[in-house]
């Protein structure tokens, strides 16, 4: 009998996706198996147009595959209606974008309130939410600054913070810091490594060797197949400081 605890937060099995028909088909993500365990943070690595950002947008039903399947907490989540998969993506897994994805006419607090208004909360819990997670991602004294007047890793972490209003059993990051200058990221790095600390799942699609040096699983994709493995001893804790000096 199989423990619950031992239960994946995020499955993937024979999971595939197509576009396009017949001799003009192209596979993007070719029958990836996966288990992602609570706590972990995975890089998912690989060159341009190998399938990365398709298979992360699998895992957090932002697309459908044509084969196969994903669960999210035991349930599986390629086969539930639209309604029940937004229901989901609102509460169990959050995204972070390259592009960050910021509301240009709401202030930072309001960026990061915004998801825990739209799953119902009271606005003064979404805003008490909204500061303490601000203050976690050392942006406090920028609460009520637009992006336009918040640098590149600062308009990241507050995309960060969003993507954890909600609590979600899962992050999922496609090149979070594929816009930012090195300063910046090192900013970036320093929070994923705080949110690895704590216990939160993260799925993190790089190409910044950086990032993937942070990672519990390296794993290493080609042509819509995952083709190698490799675990990181020790998680996150002590690699920034050997990272600084990387070139980009």
């Amino acid at each position: 009998m199989s423990d619950a605890a031992d239960t994946p937060v995020l499955r993937a099995r024979g999971l595939r996706k197509d576009y396009g028909k017949g001799e003009g088909a192209v596979r993007a993500v070719d029958g990836v198996d996966l288990d992602i365990r609570a706590g972990e943070t995975v890089a998912v690595m690989g060159p341009s147009g190998c399938g990365k950002s398709t298979l992360l947008q699998l895992l957090g039903g932002l697309d459908r595959p044509t084969g196969g399947e994903v669960s999210l907490n035991g349930r599986r989540i390629d086969d539930i209606g639209e309604r029940a998969l937004a229901r989901m993506r609102r509460t169990g897994v959050s995204f972070v974008f390259q592009a960050f994805h910021l509301m240009e006419e709401l202030t930072a607090v309001e960026n990061v309130e915004l998801p825990a208004l739209l799953a119902g909360r009271s606005p003064r819990a979404a805003r008490r939410r909204a500061e303490e997670l601000l203050e976690r991602v050392g942006l406090a004294d920028r609460a009520r600054f637009l992006p336009s007047a918040l640098s590149g890793g600062q308009r990241q972490r507050v995309a960060v913070a969003r993507a954890l209003s909600n609590e979600p059993s899962v992050v999922l990051a496609d090149e979070p810091t594929g816009n930012l200058d090195s300063a910046a990221t090192l900013d970036v790095l320093n929070l994923f490594e705080s949110l690895h600390a704590s216990g939160q799942t993260l799925v993190v699609v790089t190409h910044d060797a950086r990032i993937a040096a942070t990672a519990d699983r390296m794993l290493s994709m080609r042509d819509g197949a995952l083709v190698d493995e490799t675990r990181l001893s020790g998680g996150t804790t002590g690699r920034l400081g050997a990272l600084v000096g990387l070139e980009d």
